[in-house]
């Protein structure tokens, strides 16, 4: 017996399926990659694929709702006082471990002016914590945030390389490696 479509809701569900294709996007990039069909991205999110070429025109729209979030999310953290460099790569980490689709992405589109926010958002992030920790005495002094916003990248590019059973111990020896450039003292 075939199922009832879906009530069309109008332009009311326009927030809703906009944050369900957000969260479809970064699942199925997670585990099928950057190249996964759109088509998956639309049926986890539970619209049509008009409802995603509406919010999203293509590829690189949708790749950069996911990062934005992610932005937004280490924004959140460097807002607080007590955010270390470390706290900052380890929210950096995490994300990257889940979604190393996003590294995937920024590469392959690298000349596409609407990645450049990220860099430009990521390195203000970096910037402030790299500040405040310099301030407490945390951080060399002739560190600067394009500095760290290296170490993020070489991280990054660490996690897509490295095998997912490989990448935390890849991750920890790398930061252990980094920590020396960082210190103080």
């Amino acid at each position: 017996m075939p199922t009832a479509p879906k009530p069309n809701r109008g332009p009311s569900a326009g927030p809703g399926n906009r944050r369900a294709l957000i969260a479809a996007a970064r699942e199925i990039f997670a585990g099928d990659g950057y190249a996964a069909p759109l088509s998956s991205v639309a049926r986890r999110a539970g619209v049509g694929q008009g409802s995603l070429y509406r919010h999203f025109p293509d590829r690189v729209a949708l790749a950069i709702a996911v990062f934005d979030e992610n932005i937004t999310e280490l924004e959140a953290l460097a807002a607080h006082p007590e955010t270390t460099v470390d706290a900052l790569l380890d929210g950096v980490v995490a994300q990257a471990l889940v979604s190393t689709a996003m590294i995937d992405m920024i590469r392959a589109e690298r000349d596409d002016d609407r990645v450049d926010h990220l860099s430009e958002r990521m390195l203000r992030v970096v910037g402030e914590v790299v500040s405040r920790e310099q301030a407490a005495g945390r951080v060399r002094a002739g560190v600067s945030a394009d500095d760290v916003f290296l170490v993020v990248s070489m991280l990054a590019g660490l996690l897509a390389t490295t095998p997912e059973a490989q990448r935390a111990a890849a991750v920890a020896r790398a930061r252990e490696l980094l920590r020396p450039a960082l210190d103080p003292r």
